[in-house]
């Protein structure tokens, strides 16, 4: 388990904070092996009720993936294995919750869309503003899984506008079950809720987790051809830009 991903189980929950503040708890490679670790434990633990995911620093729950990674890497395979990560979290026979507090973006709100319920602290921001950060695309059942939380609207903002999202408007599509003034009242919240989901039929959970799941999987499976049309963006020349310009800290100048 990476020592970015810190682990606290309790009775009858697992709490993960992602523990990266000073880059926004942006995602490694080790982070989201960790992930895949515990979902593939958490399957076969019917003793865990809830898993709790949130953001260490109070600023961000997490500000996409840890773009260094992706230097190296074939970055169509390293979506893939996202892809498959999140399906595993999407697919958890637990009741998942993504507590946010700040920045979720990119690779954070793919993590907090898988989860069932969302929390929200009020200065919350939510979105995936790659188109001008980093000229990549998202694979397309990342894209219907945001649409079926958020709206194709929003969704469409997200992406095509490059706008991120306030608590206001995540609320008011229902994409939030609640949202908060601070960490503390977060917190609070938080507790509320889990101690209401350990007294609920697991049974019912499981049985209803499996009904949606079902649904998704038939709304949301990727079109064909998605692989390819990944595979011409991460190896075009905007997502060479992208990268040479986030890790030099200039902005991105994009093909016209």
């Amino acid at each position: 388990m990476s020592d970015e991903l810190r682990v606290r189980r309790g009775d009858g929950v697992v709490e993960v904070t992602f523990d990266r503040p000073q880059r926004h708890n942006a995602f490694t490679r080790d982070m989201y092996a960790g992930m895949r670790e515990l979902c593939a434990e958490l399957r076969e633990d019917t003793a865990v009720k809830v898993l709790v995911l949130r953001g260490a620093g109070g600023r961000a729950f997490a500000a996409g993936n840890e773009i260094s990674d992706f230097v190296d890497a074939d970055a169509v395979a390293y979506e893939d294995w996202i892809r498959e990560l999140l399906e595993s979290l999407h697919a958890l026979p637990q009741v998942t919750v993504a507590a946010v507090s700040g920045v979720c973006v990119g690779g954070g709100l793919a993590v907090a869309t898988h989860c069932d319920l969302r929390l929200a602290t009020a200065g919350s921001r939510f979105g995936y503003p790659i188109a001008r950060t980093l000229g990549n695309a998202l694979a397309g059942s990342i894209v219907y899984r945001c649409a079926s939380v958020f709206g194709e609207s929003l969704t469409r903002e997200m992406l095509l506008a490059a706008r991120l999202v306030d608590t206001e408007r995540a609320y008011a599509v229902g994409a939030l079950m609640s949202v908060v003034a601070d960490v503390d009242e977060l917190d609070a919240e938080l507790e509320t809720l889990v101690e209401g989901i350990l007294a609920l039929s697991p049974v019912t959970v499981r049985a209803t987790k499996h009904q949606l799941l079902d649904r998704s999987r038939r709304l949301e499976a990727s079109p064909e051809g998605d692989a390819d049309v990944l595979r011409e963006v991460y190896t075009g020349p905007d997502f060479a830009e992208g990268v040479r310009a986030f890790l030099a800290k200039e902005r991105p100048a994009f093909g016209r």
